[in-house]
Formats: C-alpha cells, structure tokens, sequence
C-alpha cells in the first residue's frame, strides 16, 4: 500500500528554474499541486491559504491548488497519478490501508505519505422549520429527504457510516448532489434535515455558510439523544464533541442549544517523489506564518508542532521532510515510519 503514484501532467511541477531560488544551493523552485477539493470546502480554504503563504514568505516553494471531488476522492485520484499531494482524512486513509469500506470492493495500489494535521470538521444536524423534524429520533422514524454531505467526501464517508450504524440511512431519501447545488436546495425546499460542517470551532465551511444564508432563516440544529451519541463514540472514525453553536448568521437553537458532532480530523499527504525540503517548507510556512494563512483563511488552525502530529496513522510512512520538521521539534516517536527521500 505504500509508494508514489505516477506522476501525470497535472501535479509536482519539479524542480524547474534551476537558479538556486531556494537560498543559492542550484536546486531550484519547487512547486508542489495540492488536491484542495471542491470550491467553497475547507479544504479549499486551507490550500489557498497554504499557496499564499508561500507565495509571500518563502523563497524556493510555489503551490497551487486543484479542484478535486473529496477527501475520499482524493485516494483514487492520488493512485491514478492525478494528483502528487492532498488533503485527506484519517477515516478514509485508515480504510485504504485496511481494504474497508468503498476501498473493499475498489481499493486503491498506492498511498501518499503522511503531513500533518490542518483542520478538524465538526459534522452535525440541522433540520428546516419547513420540515417537522426537530431530532434524530425523527430520523430514525424515516420518510425524509436528508443530505449527508456530497458523495466522494470523506466527511460524506464517515457521515455515511455513523448513519447507517444509528439506522438513519435506509428509512430516508438520500438527495445525491454537489455541495455547489445545496444552498438552491434548500432554498427551494427540497430537503428536510441536512449535515453541516465547521472547522476547528472557528466559522462554517464556505458552502455551509451559503446554506446558512439562503434558507431564508429556517434552520436548526436537531436534537440529539444518547443512542446517537454512542454510536459516534463507538465509532473509530469520528471524535464526539458537544459545543456551543458557531458560524451562523441566524438563531438555530429553537430544539436544543448545543452542537453535537461527530468530528473529523483532516491532513495533508503527499507524494514521496515531492522533495523533502518542499514539505519540510510547508511545515514551517504553517508555523511561522500562521498569521498570513488566517488573513486568507479564518479558520486556520493554531497550529503547534505536537498539533500537527495528532493525526498521525503508525501504519503509513510520514514524508522525509515532514519527518524532518517532526524530528526538529522534538515531536517525533520512533514508533513511527518515515518515507524514502
């Protein structure tokens, strides 16, 4: 499961230039292409943020960010070579390696090797006043249309799996649709209860907001009872987590006051053929300049070097520069496997 995908036309530009841009050594830029997922995601946000970073503070590294179907998307686009580096989850990485989930039936040859942690999305409920469902036991009960996040989304996967587990999944219409065609959903009526997403307790992902604005006023966080919680406690995948509503532009506390997630923790992966001094790069834009990456994108982590290993996986290689900054910090454990340089 482990090794570099082929790298396409789309991708790590490589070592061009050769003007020594990095300090003088003759090794040249380096540009490294970032599977950000869809416009308006997190993810999205994080890249750019990521891209202006280098763009305005370091001397060597250029990155530009591309438009992709998801995290879990990201797997299946990374091992047909389309992409050298990504955002991704530890849910959807975990069930690559182990062959589970929609990598049962169609699994992947190859894994990126690990980053570091960018962001936690904080998955949770929200239902239209136009509708009558105001808790997951309406839920259960069925007859619904429900949105559970845009196919080939990792937070779709997790999201997925913990509804099936509570048995909300088959008593519903599952409506299949980007995260670009929502917000006309919603706005037109056409769902009931939907998921929706933050990042690190900041403000809602981009699409989400736009959700937020376009209801008109008409959402609400459901109610969540006990046999919901533990299955997201039961579930490897997703971190319960029940905090004070954030983001919204309207009041969305008509059922209940708090926000009850099934949370999910997101990293940056890439390719062993990117240099290690590339990613090594990265990780110091993410600590140094936090400040500029927040100017572009609000819901930046607080980034730290103990944070930024917290979604290590044992199992998967961590990039040679990433092992780097890791050993530098004094944040690494031996116990961990670092990838060919």
């Amino acid at each position: 499961m482990k090794g570099a995908a082929a790298m396409g036309a789309v991708g790590l530009a490589g070592c061009s230039g050769g003007d020594g841009g990095d300090g003088g050594d003759g090794s040249g830029d380096v540009t490294v292409t970032i599977g950000g997922t869809s416009t308006g995601s997190s993810t999205q946000a994080a890249g750019q943020a990521l891209a202006r970073a280098a763009s305005q503070h370091s001397d060597f590294l250029n990155i530009s960010v591309q438009e992709t179907q998801g995290w879990t998307a990201n797997l299946y686009a990374y091992d047909s070579g389309d992409i050298p580096a990504m955002g991704v989850d530890n849910n959807s990485l975990s069930k690559a390696l182990n062959e589970e989930g929609p990598f049962a039936d169609d699994p992947v040859d190859t894994l990126p090797d690990q980053g570091f942690l960018f962001t936690s999305l904080q998955i949770h409920w929200v239902g239209l006043e136009s509708s009558d469902v105001e808790s997951v036991a309406d839920l259960r009960e069925g007859g619904y249309t429900i949105y559970p996040i845009q196919p080939g989304f990792g937070t779709r996967l997790l999201t997925e799996e913990i509804l099936n587990e509570a048995g909300m999944w088959e008593p519903n219409e599952i409506l299949n649709v980007d995260t670009g065609d929502i917000p006309g959903a919603v706005e037109e009526g056409r769902v009931d209860a939907l998921c929706l997403y933050g990042a690190n307790g900041v403000n809602l992902s981009g699409w989400c907001q736009e959700v937020d604005v376009r209801s008109g006023g008409g959402l609400n966080l459901l109610e969540v009872d006990d046999e919901f919680r533990s299955v997201i406690e039961d579930h490897p995948g997703a971190i319960l987590e029940e905090i004070d509503p954030y983001g919204y532009e309207q009041e969305v506390t008509a059922y209940t006051d708090t926000m009850t997630t099934w949370s999910l923790a997101g990293q940056w992966a890439f390719s062993p053929d990117i240099p290690a001094r590339a990613t090594e790069e990265i990780c110091r834009l993410a600590i140094e300049h936090e400040e500029t990456l927040r100017e572009s994108d609000p819901t930046t982590l607080e980034y730290s070097p103990e944070a930024m290993t917290q979604t290590v996986i044992p199992d998967i290689d961590i990039h040679a520069g990433v092992a780097n900054f890791f050993e530098d910090n004094d944040v690494w454990d031996d116990s961990w496997s670092r990838g060919d340089e």
